[in-house]
């Protein structure tokens, strides 16, 4: 999740760019800490970042697709210092726990494509990201994984996403480890340019 080789202040800009939009948009509507932005589009852009790399990913798919953009978050937020966060992690994911939501995408039906980013944690899907397909209906849509790791790539990720969305139709999606940020935009550019999204 956190990367072994960056540039602080392109890490700063990377930070600032990707989030722009969502923030002049809560600005304008006066919610600063609103989780969701609402373009009227079929596509939606869900995402859950503790240390910001798929957020950055995030932000780069909502300006390219013009998709709506929601932030996944746990009801508790998981705890600022890293080795606690792996541990609950993985009593988390041990155990099968699906933390509680923050909040549920208000219409989810009014979305026929997806777009579902999150880091692997524990060689896998966070427990959250589990929470958040057992509570939305994705039947008949479009699933799109983009995912960052720290180099262990996608363990058991689209093994979850399949079980947890059994009747969506799941693509292969987006990965990147995350130590290569300096190409994320290029990278991310490129592969959305080849993804028919309506």
């Amino acid at each position: 999740m956190v990367t072994s080789f960056h540039d602080p202040a392109r890490r700063a800009v990377m930070a600032a760019f990707a989030t722009l939009s969502l923030s002049s948009a809560e600005a304008a509507s006066g919610q600063g800490d609103a989780a969701e932005r609402r373009t009227g589009a079929r596509t939606l852009v869900a995402y859950f970042s503790r240390s910001g790399n798929t957020r950055v990913v995030a932000g780069l798919i909502q300006r390219g697709s013009g998709a709506d953009l929601f932030e996944i978050r746990p009801a508790t937020p998981y705890p600022e210092d890293y080795l606690e966060t792996v541990e609950q992690a993985r009593k988390e994911r041990d155990s099968g726990h699906e933390p509680a939501l923050q909040a549920k995408v208000p219409s989810m039906a009014d979305y026929d494509t997806v777009f579902l980013g999150f880091p692997i944690w524990g060689e896998t899907t966070p427990p959250v990201i589990r929470a958040f397909l057992s509570a939305h209906d994705l039947s008949g849509k479009t699933l799109i994984p983009f995912v960052t790791h720290g180099g262990y790539g996608l363990g058991s990720s689209q093994t979850v996403l399949a079980s947890h969305a059994p009747k969506a139709r799941l693509f292969k999606g987006f990965v990147m480890e995350m130590d290569q940020e300096r190409r994320t935009m290029e990278r991310v550019t490129s592969w959305l340019k080849g993804v028919a999204v309506k």
